[in-house]
C-alpha cells in the first residue's frame, strides 16, 4: 500500500512539472560549460527533473546497498555472539557436570560418615 502511494504521488508530480513545462514554452539561451544554445524551457525543465530523478534514484540504491551490506555484517556478528553463547553455556553446563560428578564420592562418603559420627558420640 506504500508502495502504491509513492508511485501516486510520483506521477502527480510529475504531472505538474510537465504541465509547468508546457505552459513556459519560450526558447530560452541555456549556459553550460562548453557553450550556450538555445532550447526551449519545456525541454530544460523536463531534462532538470529527469536528471534530478536519476540523481535521487542512483543515491537511493547507494544507501540501499550500504545498508545490505551492514545488515549482513551485523548477521554475521550475531552468529558468532550466539554460537559463542551457546559454546559457553555448554561449557558452563559440563562444569556443573563435572563438580556434580567430583562432588558426588564425597557426599556419598559424607552420607556414610554421618550415622558413625552420631553412633560415636552417644
Amino acid at each position: 500500500m506504500k508502495a502504491q502511494g509513492y508511485l501516486i504521488f510520483g506521477l502527480l508530480f510529475a504531472l505538474l512539472i510537465a504541465v509547468f513545462a508546457v505552459v513556459n514554452g519560450n526558447d530560452v539561451s541555456f549556459n553550460y560549460i562548453f557553450g550556450t544554445v538555445k532550447w526551449p524551457l519545456v525541454l530544460i525543465i523536463l531534462g532538470s527533473a529527469a536528471v534530478g530523478g536519476l540523481a535521487v534514484g542512483f543515491f537511493g540504491i547507494l544507501k540501499v546497498v550500504q545498508l545490505r551490506n551492514r545488515v549482513r555484517r551485523l548477521e554475521s556478528q550475531l552468529k558468532k555472539q550466539e554460537s559463542l553463547q551457546k559454546e559457553t553455556i555448554v561449557d558452563d553446563h559440563q562444569k556443573e557436570l563435572m563438580n556434580e560428578t567430583i562432588d558426588e564420592p564425597q557426599r556419598r562418603y559424607r552420607a556414610a560418615e554421618e550415622p558413625k559420627r552420631s553412633r560415636s558420640q552417644i
